[in-house]
């Protein structure tokens, strides 16, 4: 609703603007898909496994990188459901206001904090009048292609950005060299993780890479050692 609210334009009269990829949740994504890997390769015994305990890794590791594929993409439809549920709500409660004030409230709540701040009444008041004019929302949040075609390309992302971990396995021998070779990629992965959350949140990215190395190599440990 906000993306809404600042342009205000025509059609369609809502609009999701939840992006396929926002920066957070899409760091955040691959954190957790490499977490779920790293539980399987971590928990791998170099001097006990054979060639049917790493096909047996394997498999659970890509299938569980497939189910958080799929569960990401059902988390992505509903976060478009929301927002288009709030701004209907939102535009139903504008054209409801029994004064301009009213309906100025609705818009700074639906704006970011610092853009709302710096808007005057006048300024509310041409939004407000824009808004009126757009056409009746739908009764009900839609899932369109668009949403259909971004929540495939979750899934994609989970699968393409965690699937490096596991390729070792598939194209070395060596048990002991492809576990070394997966962990050495982990850390890599790790570290570009917590390097764009740095970028992203303006803090430090090359500590922030190295924090979410120890951090992810923590969790793994823990995940495993209560029996994930």
């Amino acid at each position: 609703m906000s993306a809404q609210l600042k342009t205000a334009m025509p059609d369609p009269p809502i609009k999701t603007s939840k992006r396929l990829l926002e920066p957070i949740e899409r760091i955040s994504e691959v954190l957790f898909g490499l977490i779920m890997v790293l539980t399987f390769t971590g928990s791998l015994r170099v001097a006990e496994a054979g060639r049917e305990g790493v096909r047996t890794m394997l498999l659970g590791a890509l299938g569980c990188n497939i189910a958080w594929g799929v569960i990401d993409g059902i988390l992505y439809l509903m976060g478009c459901l929301s927002e288009q549920g709030r701004g209907i709500r939102s535009l139903r409660a504008l054209r409801k206001a029994a004064a301009p004030e009213v309906a100025h409230r609705v818009i700074a709540d639906a704006l970011p904090p610092m853009l709302a701040a710096t808007l005057s009444p006048a300024e509310y008041e041409s939004m407000r009048q824009k808004l009126v004019q757009l056409p009746e929302p739908p009764a009900v949040p839609q899932l369109r292609s668009q949403e259909w075609l971004g929540a495939l390309g979750v899934f994609l992302w989970v699968l393409i950005t965690t699937f490096p971990v596991i390729i070792p396995f598939l194209f070395m021998n060596d048990i002991g060299w492809a576990l070394r070779a997966s962990n050495a990629i982990a850390i890599f992965l790790l570290f570009l993780t917590g390097y764009a959350f740095g970028r992203v949140a303006e803090y430090h990215p090359w500590v922030t890479g190295l924090a979410m190395v120890v951090l992810g190599s923590a969790l793994v440990g823990l995940t495993i050692a209560l029996g994930g």
